[in-house]
């Protein structure tokens, strides 16, 4: 039996040992409301916090201020919190060294090292770790000076995928069929001295697939797929996230298994032969081609906005499976349940977003059933204000990804948000029978 500091002595539930533990989230997005709410119902956890969270953690969880980008900051919070497991959710602490700096506080940690954090923080990075380890990616190509840019583009073509090589927070990614566009963005990128990652196009519909991993063992989650225009029909520039579904009506019942043999696996073998082992949450972002699922990019975290449909399907407590993760000891732990049906999540957007977003309007409905806080903040008198481009989550859940989709436009017609946006059409082609893998 594991003890840790502060721990209550064990329960017993689902036919497993749960461990009481006080876990400390770090972050302040929908997907951190989506961890705090999932923890919220798991009888192992005895206290929890949120740092800095968010109007809607606040309701759930203790909470406090903290520099996400400071390891030592974060480190030191857990500490004095006495928690026992900490759970990163955003990026930026990640490839800073936030996991490396609890970890060596002595306390255990969901979020992979600096060194395995490189797998988001760089593209360049994870091209190589795929290369070297068979795992089947677009062709790419890394620019870090304007005058070789004409060049390279014109091994691309003639769909243009131009990228940021660092962290831009889904939005420094530009495909277009027009030459010139493309190499606006790429200088522009290359102006702010961000290195360029030009790709070849991939066709066929993109999934998304969550694996928790603890070093060498991987546990695939639901497959989801996000949207990341702005407008209806995939319209508009790219953002953080508008919406996603899951699971996938339309993909082959093989299609987990194939991608965690193929794609998950390999990387997470390659990663632990180069000494930088991956613990934590990998993201699989993937394009289901005529040739088989090929890597668009790899995540070293929870998706936003795909965690919020994702976790309201899991019927596991998520804490046993964080903490086993952090642990190192997925191999024992009994295999996720979920429930049947499907989850719709739909993002309200600040008037202005993805540009810079109008933020301290009132926001009201925001305590409705589903609704998941994002960039919210709440005022002395108790009233909750936007603080940010992607304000709320709406989340429902039905048999079908109709009445999903039913569920969740309901609930968005509850919440206000003055000048708010969002996209109508999510889910509507999968609910529709539309969409389907390219032939071989």
């Amino acid at each position: 039996m594991r003890t840790g500091r502060g721990r209550d002595p064990p329960a017993t539930g689902g036919g497993f040992t749960l461990l009481a533990v006080r876990i400390l989230v770090i972050g302040g997005g929908g997907r951190e409301h989506a961890i705090v709410l999932a923890l919220s119902h798991d009888p192992s956890v005895t206290a929890l916090a949120c740092a800095p969270g968010n109007a809607g953690t606040a309701a759930l969880a203790e909470s406090y201020g903290v520099n996400v980008s400071e390891p030592d900051e974060v480190a030191g919070l857990a500490t004095d919190w006495r928690a026992d497991l900490v759970v990163l959710g955003p990026e930026a602490p990640l490839v800073t060294g936030a996991a490396d700096a609890v970890r060596a506080a002595g306390i255990a940690c969901f979020g992979p090292s600096r060194a395995a954090a490189r797998i988001e923080g760089s593209k360049s990075f994870a091209k190589d770790v795929m290369h070297a380890a068979g795992v089947p990616t677009a062709h790419g190509e890394t620019v870090d000076n304007p005058a070789k840019l004409d060049a390279a583009l014109v091994r691309f073509g003639p769909t243009w995928v131009v990228k940021d090589d660092g962290l831009a927070g889904g939005k420094g990614v530009l495909v277009t069929g027009d030459f010139d566009q493309a190499r606006a963005h790429a200088l522009k990128l290359l102006e702010e001295g961000h290195p360029v990652l030009l790709e070849s196009f991939l066709d066929g519909p993109e999934a998304s697939l969550f694996c928790l991993v603890d070093g060498a063992t991987v546990v695939p989650l639901l497959p989801a797929q996000d949207f990341k225009r702005v407008g209806n029909g995939d319209t508009g520039p790219n953002t953080g996230g508008m919406g996603a579904y899951a699971p996938l009506p339309w993909a082959p019942d093989s299609l987990v298994d194939d991608v965690v043999r193929t794609i998950v696996q390999p990387t997470v073998d390659e990663m632990a032969r180069r000494g930088t082992p991956f613990s934590g949450l990998l993201y699989a972002g993937l394009a289901l081609t005529s040739s088989g699922p090929q890597v668009v990019e790899f995540n070293c975290r929870f998706g936003d906005p795909e965690t919020q449909a994702v976790l309201s399907l899991l019927r596991t407590p998520l804490g046993s499976l964080l903490d086993a993760t952090a642990r190192g000891e997925l191999a024992t732990h009994p295999a996720p349940e979920w429930d049947s049906g499907s989850a719709v999540t739909v993002v309200l957007a600040a008037e202005g977003y993805p540009g810079r977003p109008r933020v301290d309007e009132v926001i009201t409905g925001g305590d409705a059933p589903g609704v998941l806080h994002s960039g919210t903040r709440r005022r002395e008198d108790g009233t909750v204000l936007s603080a940010g481009g992607r304000v709320l989550s709406v989340v429902a859940g039905g048999p079908d990804l109709a009445a999903a989709r039913e569920e969740v436009y309901r609930r968005v017609d509850g919440v206000h948000l003055p000048g708010a946006h969002y996209r109508t059409d999510i889910a509507l082609r999968a609910a529709r029978g539309e969409v389907a893998l390219p032939a071989v």
